[in-house]
C-alpha cells in the first residue's frame, strides 16, 4: 500500500456448477475418474454431434444471479470462442459473449476487524460457458510427454466478472470469502479449489497519483495459477510492488503495453510471464448455430428469487443483533456454513445463553474439527448433549476446566454429560462443605490472607489450587469471591 498509487483490482472467478452432467452432454461430471473416461462424441465436438443444454446447470446460474443481485435478461444466446490449445477439442469452447444470462449485479463486502469501510463491489455479469479439458505437464523434471484429461471438458461453469473496485489484497479475499460462501450456502457449487471447482484469476493495473491532468495507469496484468485465496493475496501483493519498480524503472503505461497474463508461482511467491492477452475480436466469437437462444420470464426468476436461502450477510445482521454477539462471532459462525448456524442457534435456545454457545463452538467445536478433519454436520455431540454440559457449567456443577475434559470424553460416546460426570465422581459442591474448605485453606495460608488484605489479588490463585487438590469440584470462581468475603472480614 502506499499514497503514490491507487490499486486498481478485479476478479474473474469460474466456478464449477453442481450439476450431475456436463454442460451440453449426458457425461457425468464426477471428480476423480481415470482419464478421458467420462468424454463422448457431443464434449469431444465429433463431427455430426449435437448439443442440447442442461436446464439444471441454467437455473443454478439463475439463482446465483438473483443472489448477486444480477440482472436476467429476457433473452440470452449462446457464443462460439475460438481458439486453439490441445484441451479444448473442438477448438472452440461455448460460451455467452454480448448477450450473457445475467449482468450488473454487486457483492456488498465487508471485514469484521474493521481493516477496510464495507463496500459495494460492481459485478459486471454472471454467464455460463463449457470448461476445457486439462493439461497435465510434467513440470518437475520437464522431460515426460504433456498428457491431456478431457473428462473436465463440457462441466458446467459460471464466469463471475466484478468490475475493477477493490482497492487493496485484503478487499479481493474478502470477495472471494464472500462469494464462496453464498456459493456454498446456495448449494450450487461445492467451491473445492483443490478439485478446481473454483478458479480465480485476478486483474491488477495501479493508477499512479501525480499532478498531471492525464491519468497514468500500468499496464493491466491478468495473474492465473493460483488454488488458494491465501495464494491470491499474496499475487496481488506481489504484483503490486512489481508493477510500480517497473513503472519506476521503464515509465511503461498502459498506453504504450497490451494487456498480458503472468503464473503465480506459489513456490517462489512470484509472478512469472506467460503471454500477452488477447482481445476479444481475436476469438472471433459468432452465435452457437447448433443452440436454441434461452427465454427467461419474470415470473421464473421471482420464482427463483423467492426460493433463495436466507443469505450470509443477512445471517450474521440477525446473529449480531438478535442473540446480542460480537459481530466478530457472528461472521467466526455464519463463515462454518449453514450447518453451524443451525447448530448454534439451537444450541443457543436451549443453554438460554447466547455469548457461551458462541465461545463454545468457536473454540473447542472448531479445534475439535481441524483436528479431526470434520465437517461441521459430522460433529459428533448433539446440542441437546453439549446444552446439557453448558447448563451444568451455568449451575455451577462444574467449573469450564473439567468441562472441557468431559467434552473430550462426549466425542467418542452417546452419554449425555451428567453420565460421564458422574462417571468422573463430578459433583456439585454444597455450601457448607465451600465455606468449610474455605475456612481451612485460609487458616493455614496466613501469608496468602495478609497479602490478600493488602491488594494482591494474586494471592488468591494459590489458595484456589490447594483447594482444587483437596476437593477436584469446586468451582474456582465461586471459591474466590467466598475467600474475598470472609478476609474482608477477618
Amino acid at each position: 500500500m502506499s499514497d503514490d498509487y491507487e490499486i486498481i483490482i478485479g476478479l474473474e472467478v469460474h466456478v464449477q456448477l453442481a450439476t450431475e452432467t456436463k454442460l451440453f452432454c449426458r457425461c457425468s461430471t464426477k471428480f476423480g475418474a481415470s482419464p478421458n473416461t467420462q468424454t463422448c462424441p457431443v464434449c469431444l465436438g465429433m463431427p455430426g454431434s449435437l448439443p442440447v443444454m442442461n436446464r439444471e446447470a441454467f437455473r443454478l446460474g439463475l439463482k446465483t444471479a438473483c443472489a448477486l443481485n444480477l440482472n436476467v435478461p429476457r433473452f440470452t444466446k449462446w457464443d462460439r470462442k475460438n481458439y486453439y490449445y490441445p484441451d479444448l477439442p473442438k477448438g472452440y469452447q461455448i460460451s455467452q459473449f454480448d448477450l450473457p444470462m445475467s449482468e450488473d449485479g454487486y457483492l456488498w463486502i465487508s471485514d469484521p476487524k474493521e481493516q477496510f469501510e464495507a463496500k459495494k463491489v460492481g459485478i459486471t455479469r454472471a454467464h455460463l460457458e463449457e470448461d476445457a479439458g486439462k493439461s497435465m505437464h510434467d513440470e518437475a523434471a520437464g522431460k515426460a510427454d504433456t498428457r491431456i484429461d478431457l473428462n473436465r471438458t463440457g462441466t458446467p461453469l459460471l464466469e463471475i466478472v466484478s468490475e475493477p473496485d477493490m482497492r487493496s489484497p485484503l478487499e479481493a479475499k474478502a470477495y472471494l470469502d464472500e462469494l464462496k460462501l453464498i456459493l456454498t450456502y446456495l448449494g450450487v457449487s461445492d467451491c473445492n479449489m483443490q478439485e478446481g471447482s473454483l478458479r480465480v484469476d485476478a486483474n491488477v493495473n495501479l493508477h499512479i497519483k501525480s499532478d498531471s491532468p492525464k491519468k497514468i495507469a500500468t499496464p493491466i496484468v491478468e495473474i492465473k495459477n493460483m488454488n488458494s485465496f491465501r495464494a491470491v493475496e499474496r499475487a496481488i501483493a506481489y504484483e503490486i510492488t512489481r508493477q510500480y519498480d517497473q513503472w519506476q524503472e521503464t515509465g511503461m503505461t498502459i498506453d504504450l503495453a497490451p494487456k498480458t497474463t503472468r503464473g503465480w508461482d506459489d513456490q517462489a511467491q512470484v509472478t512469472r510471464p506467460q503471454r500477452e492477452k488477447e482481445d476479444s475480436s481475436d476469438y472471433r466469437y459468432f452465435p452457437d448455430p447448433d443452440l436454441a437462444p434461452v427465454i427467461t420470464t419474470a415470473e421464473e426468476v421471482e420464482t427463483v428469487q423467492q426460493s433463495l436461502c436466507e443469505l450470509p450477510m443477512a445471517i450474521r445482521e440477525r446473529l449480531h443483533s438478535g442473540y446480542g454477539i460480537p459481530a466478530y462471532d457472528a461472521d467466526v459462525i455464519v463463515n462454518q456454513g449453514i450447518a453451524a448456524v443451525k447448530y448454534y442457534e439451537a444450541l443457543a435456545l436451549k443453554t438460554g445463553d447466547a455469548k457461551m454457545s458462541s465461545n463454545w463452538i468457536q473454540q473447542d467445536v472448531l479445534r475439535l474439527l481441524k483436528e479431526r478433519d470434520l465437517e461441521f454436520d459430522q460433529f459428533p455431540i448433539s446440542v441437546e448433549r453439549l446444552a446439557g454440559l453448558l447448563k451444568a457449567i451455568m449451575n455451577k456443577e462444574i467449573d469450564t476446566t473439567r468441562a472441557k475434559d468431559v467434552f473430550t470424553q462426549m466425542l467418542d460416546s452417546d452419554k449425555d454429560a451428567p453420565s460421564i460426570m458422574k462417571e468422573m465422581g463430578i459433583e456439585k459442591v454444597d455450601d457448607s462443605e465451600l465455606d468449610n474448605l474455605v475456612k481451612e485453606i485460609l487458616e493455614a495460608n496466613p501469608k496468602a490472607v495478609e497479602d490478600l488484605k493488602n491488594g494482591v489479588q494474586k494471592a488468591v490463585g494459590a489458595l484456589i489450587g490447594q483447594a482444587k487438590k483437596k476437593n477436584p469440584n469446586i468451582d474456582p470462581g465461586t471459591f474466590r469471591a467466598k475467600c474475598m468475603e470472609l478476609v474482608k472480614d477477618m
